[in-house]
C-alpha cells in the first residue's frame, strides 16, 4: 500500500506522510482507556484520512487504538494491523466453511500468510499459490495443504473461494458458482461472476480479536525484514520488488 500510494502520487497531496500501521508506547493519553506507557497497535486509513504513522510521535484517535500482543515485540506487532484486518475482512467476504476448499494467492506474503491462518480456523482447506519455488515451505509450515509456485498445477474446477492478494487468476481451478474476492488493484476478472473487491476498513474492536489470536499462539506475524527509518529507501526498493516472505518493517 505504501509503495503504491507513494509511485502512484494516490491520496493527500504531498508533501504527506506515509504509512498504515503503528506500533508504540503512548507518551500521553487524554483518554482513560490509555495511559502513558501503554504499549499499543493501530491501522490508520492514511489514503482517506491523511493520518500517516511513520513519524516518531503520532497523534492517533484513542478509538484507533488497542492493546498491543504482550506475546511479541513492538517490532513485530507492527505487522499486523493492515496486513491483519485486510485478511480477517477479506475473508469475512469470502465466508469459507468447514469442508470447502480456498485458494489463497501471494499466501508467503504479509496479507496471505495471515489469510491462510485465519482461513483454516473456519475448517475449510486452504491451499496456497506462491510467487516462488522458495516460498512454498513458508506456506507448507503456515498450514496450508496443497502448495505450489504453478497457476497450471491448481487442480480443475476444485476451489469453493479464492482470495487474490497478488493478482492471480485463478484460471480453470474456481468451481462453477464459486466465490472470488481480490484486494489488489486489477480489474475484477471479467469471466468470474459475482467476483468482488474489499477495501479495509479500520476496526480497533477486529484488531483487538487478532491481538488475542497471537497472545493465544494461534496466529503467527511474519516479517520478512526490518529497516532502521534512515535506510527509508532501501526498505520501498524491498517490498516494492515483491517475494518478501512477510512483511517489511521500518524502525524509529
Amino acid at each position: 500500500m505504501d509503495w503504491k500510494t507513494r509511485a502512484w502520487d494516490r491520496g493527500p497531496a504531498f508533501p504527506m506522510t506515509l504509512g498504515w500501521d503503528l506500533a508504540g508506547v503512548v507518551v500521553r493519553s487524554t483518554v482513560p482507556a490509555f495511559a502513558a506507557g501503554d504499549r499499543v497497535i493501530a491501522m490508520s486509513g492514511q489514503i482517506s484520512t491523511g493520518l500517516g504513522t511513520w513519524a516518531d510521535l503520532v497523534a492517533v484517535p484513542a478509538g484507533l487504538l488497542t492493546a498491543a500482543p504482550a506475546r511479541l515485540p513492538l517490532v513485530q506487532a507492527a505487522a499486523l494491523p493492515l496486513a491483519g484486518l485486510t485478511a480477517r475482512q477479506a475473508l469475512d467476504r469470502v465466508t469459507p466453511a468447514p469442508g470447502e476448499r480456498l485458494l489463497v494467492t501471494g499466501a508467503a506474503g504479509g496479507v496471505g500468510s495471515l489469510a491462510v491462518q485465519l482461513a483454516r480456523r473456519s475448517g475449510a482447506r486452504v491451499d496456497a499459490l506462491v510467487s516462488r519455488i522458495a516460498q512454498v515451505a513458508v506456506a507448507r509450515e503456515l498450514g496450508a495443504s496443497l502448495v505450489t509456485d504453478r497457476v497450471a498445477d491448481l487442480p480443475v474446477g476444485a476451489y469453493d473461494a479464492v482470495f487474490d492478494t497478488a493478482s492471480v487468476h485463478p484460471g480453470a481451478a474456481l468451481a462453477p458458482g464459486g466465490r472470488y474476492v481480490s484486494i489488489t488493484d486489477d480489474p475484477l476478472p471479467a469471466d468470474i461472476p459475482g467476483a468482488a473487491k474489499n477495501q479495509v476498513r479500520e476496526d480497533a474492536a477486529g484488531l483487538a480479536d487478532l491481538v488475542a489470536l497471537v497472545d493465544a499462539g494461534e496466529l503467527r506475524v511474519r516479517v520478512g525484514a526490518w529497516h532502521a527509518v534512515e535506510d527509508v529507501h532501501r526498505a520501498h526498493e524491498l517490498f516494492e520488488a515483491g517475494g518478501v516472505p512477510g512483511k517489511v518493517v521500518l524502525i524509529f
